[in-house]
């Protein structure tokens, strides 16, 4: 499965062999947005239209578009790591979201910012 993006929006690009039709959805919203086409350039063209107008239809309900990426999660842990993540953020004299912040950095370091 490949990606699009637009906008800020990341949509899913697949190809369904048995009808030979490409089709996606927007991810990571809580809304469904899908859309299709019968070749690659033209699903590429679908992903943009749909994000287009699924922002002119939130903007005409008079309602804020969801946002596929915040900035926030939450993260379930066991109650040592827990524990020994915030003993680590004491230590440091840092908050235990920067020290989480920190080590997801870490783990990840080609992060693309933008």
């Amino acid at each position: 499965m490949s990606q699009l993006e637009y906008k800020g929006y990341v949509g899913t690009a697949e190809i369904s062999e048995e009808d030979g039709v490409f089709h996606g959805k927007l991810a990571f919203l809580r809304d469904l947005v899908t859309y299709e086409s019968s070749t690659a350039k033209g699903l590429a063209k679908a992903f943009r239209e749909a994000v287009d107008d699924y922002l002119a239809d939130c903007a005409a309900e008079a309602r804020a578009p969801d946002k596929p990426f915040k900035g926030q999660f939450n993260v379930r842990t066991s109650p040592d790591l827990h524990r020994a993540y915030a003993s680590l953020a004491n230590e440091r004299g840092q908050s235990l979201n920067e020290v989480v912040i920190d080590a997801l950095e870490q783990a990840l370091p080609k992060l693309k910012r933008g």
